[in-house]
């Protein structure tokens, strides 16, 4: 029999909202010893996920773009949004502000343990939600449990 996500996710994890202040976000990574949260709505619907590494804007600030004048014109080396983003997260003062809210990688609770396994492989992610038929975060699958899971099938 495979076995499946929801055999080794942890189930009902801790959640936050959008406008959840940035503080009490970090306060929970840290008391819970976790790297990262789910960012849902009002209806409990995915819509980002805050880590550590977004956290990390706040205490090392950001790096101008590289650019080159030319005849009085400034010619950025590379795209000056991505620093607009970065500066917003850096400044930022709710979840909503700082977290990553593109690309983010979720799996069904009756996905393969080895499916979800490669897919965090492939996209080198730490986490992923796990979402119901609804889009409901039902649970969070981290690289820590399929760790303990490969430990306890040795």
């Amino acid at each position: 029999m495979t076995q499946t996500v929801a055999d080794i996710m942890t189930p009902a994890p801790l959640v936050v909202q959008p406008e959840t202040p940035l503080n009490q976000a970090i306060k929970l990574l840290a008391d819970n010893r976790i790297s990262g949260l789910p960012v849902v709505d009002g209806s409990g619907k995915l819509v980002g996920v805050i880590s550590e590494t977004d956290l990390m804007w706040q205490e090392t600030g950001v790096t101008p773009p590289a650019y080159i004048m030319l005849l009085d014109s400034v010619i950025y080396l590379e795209n000056p949004a991505k620093h607009e983003r970065e500066l917003h997260k850096a400044l930022g003062q709710t979840v909503g502000e700082v977290m990553t809210d593109r690309d983010i990688v979720t799996v069904p609770p009756t996905k393969p343990i080895r499916e979800a396994a490669q897919i965090m492989h492939e996209r080198k992610v730490h986490r992923l939600p796990v979402l119901d038929e609804k889009g409901a975060v039902v649970g969070i699958l981290t690289r820590g449990d399929i760790i303990r899971f490969m430990a306890a099938n040795q």
